[in-house]
């Protein structure tokens, strides 16, 4: 008896974790699923599942040049020696900000969520009205497909940490301004420095030109590893783009099965 429920527990997880990630392919444009006849030796026809050549991501190339690499530390002047702040501490010091305009148009601010200790940190450019209104990163439409691609990395959102380079909303979902950014990196750079994770994966091109320092294109930055502060970081599409434009999810996921790679994460069997 005890079997027959340890059996139905295993199956019920199981299939769990694939309707988890057929979801997410769906969401990333896979339709259907091919399949073809293979005869037996005895000459019956079979319907098998299509085998389909892996494809190793984009990252495994060998032909990058060191000029395609960007190795950046961490600001001199922002720590200069002081001690790591923990996130109580660097909420605490960020208060009720008034340091640069955004604070006028805010709901609330959004410092970040997740795991402290997380292996993988994920930063976005900044908070939309959703994220506004509830306080936290990636509640929206494209906190929901974040969710999906991280349930498809085989993780769930209490194991990664979620943050934004600027904590308010910028009017109208805008970008945010450089004074903005520069005034409120500095939360995110010592956010980086406690939870020290071993990946950063930058959603979009404001968060990796902010922590880069670069003013390089998101398409010459994806698909490969920078360097900062000795930690790998990994430049990718910002969720709100794979919804506006689908034709970009498929790179996307490339990225993340990079990322997956490097953190020891199974990849999906194609």
């Amino acid at each position: 008896m005890n079997t027959d429920m340890s059996i139905d527990s295993n199956l019920k997880e199981i299939v769990e974790e694939l309707k988890r990630y057929l979801e997410f392919q769906e969401s990333m444009g896979l339709k259907t699923v091919t399949a073809y006849n293979k005869e037996t030796e005895n000459g019956t026809q079979l319907i098998t599942e299509k085998e389909v050549p892996r494809t190793e991501p984009m990252a495994t190339k060998n032909n990058q040049t060191e000029e395609d690499i960007i190795i950046i530390e961490e600001p001199a002047n922002l720590f200069d020696g002081s001690k790591t702040m923990t996130l109580e501490e660097i909420r605490e010091e960020i208060g009720d900000c008034t340091r640069c305009k955004l604070h006028e148009g805010r709901t609330n601010l959004v410092f970040g969520d997740g795991n402290p200790k997380a292996k993988l940190v994920f930063v976005g450019e900044g908070p939309g009205r959703d994220e506004d209104m509830q306080g936290k990163p990636f509640v929206g439409r494209s906190g929901k497909l974040l969710t999906k691609i991280i349930e498809a990395m085989g993780l769930k959102r209490e194991d990664v940490y979620i943050c934004n380079v600027v904590k308010c909303r910028p009017p109208d979902n805008r970008t945010p301004e450089p004074n903005e950014m520069s005034t409120c990196e500095q939360f995110l750079f010592k956010q980086i420095r406690f939870i020290k994770p071993e990946v950063i994966v930058c959603l979009g091109a404001t968060a990796a030109k902010s922590i880069l320092r670069t003013k390089a294109s998101l398409g010459s930055l994806r698909g490969k590893f920078h360097m900062y502060s000795g930690t790998k970081l990994m430049v990718t599409y910002h969720p709100a783009a794979l919804l506006r434009n689908p034709h970009f999810k498929k790179p996307a996921w490339e990225d993340m099965q990079v990322v997956m790679k490097e953190l020891g994460l199974p990849l999906p069997k194609n």
